[in-house]
C-alpha cells in the first residue's frame, strides 16, 4: 500500500497540478491586487469618487458611514461593491488564462492525423476497412 501511494504521488501529473495550484494562488493574489490597488482606483475617480470596497446597502439597523463600521456594529449588509471587484477579478483571471492556454495550444501546433483505417466502397460509399476484399454492406467485391 506505502509502495502504490509513494508512485501515486511521484507522478507527474500529480506534480504539475501540485505547481499549478500553488502558481495559480499565487496568481490571483497579484490579480486581486492590481484590481482593488491599481484598477479600480481610477475607475472609481471617473465615476466620482466612488469607491467599489465599500459600496453596501445595510439590511437592517441605521445608516453607517462605511462597511467597516456596518460589520463591527454587526449589522447584515450586502456588499455590491466587493461582489463587483470579484467579477472584475474573475473576467481578468478568465482572460490571462485564455491568453496562455492560446500560446500554448500555438506552440503545440495542429493535431497529428490519425492514419486512415477505413474506405469508402465504391458502390455504395458506405466506409468499410482497408483490408476488406467484399463491402459487407452491398456485397460488391473490392480490387
Amino acid at each position: 500500500m506505502l509502495n502504490e501511494f509513494r508512485t501515486f504521488i511521484i507522478r507527474g501529473n500529480m506534480i504539475d497540478l501540485a505547481v499549478g495550484i500553488v502558481i495559480g494562488a499565487a496568481f490571483t493574489t497579484v490579480v486581486n491586487s492590481f484590481v482593488t490597488d491599481i484598477l479600480m482606483p481610477p475607475v472609481g475617480l471617473l465615476l466620482g469618487g466612488v469607491d467599489f470596497s465599500n459600496l453596501f446597502i445595510t439590511m437592517r439597523g441605521g445608516p453607517y458611514a462605511s462597511l467597516a463600521a456596518a460589520k463591527a456594529a454587526g449589522a447584515p449588509t450586502w456588499n455590491y461593491g466587493l461582489f463587483i471587484n470579484s467579477l472584475i477579478n474573475l473576467v481578468i483571471v478568465g482572460f490571462a488564462l485564455f491568453v496562455v492556454v492560446r500560446a500554448v495550444n500555438q506552440l503545440r501546433g495542429p493535431a497529428p492525423v490519425a492514419a486512415a483505417t477505413t474506405k469508402d466502397c465504391p458502390a455504395c460509399a458506405m466506409p468499410i476497412p482497408l483490408r476488406a476484399r467484399r463491402c459487407p454492406h452491398c456485397t460488391t467485391e473490392i480490387t
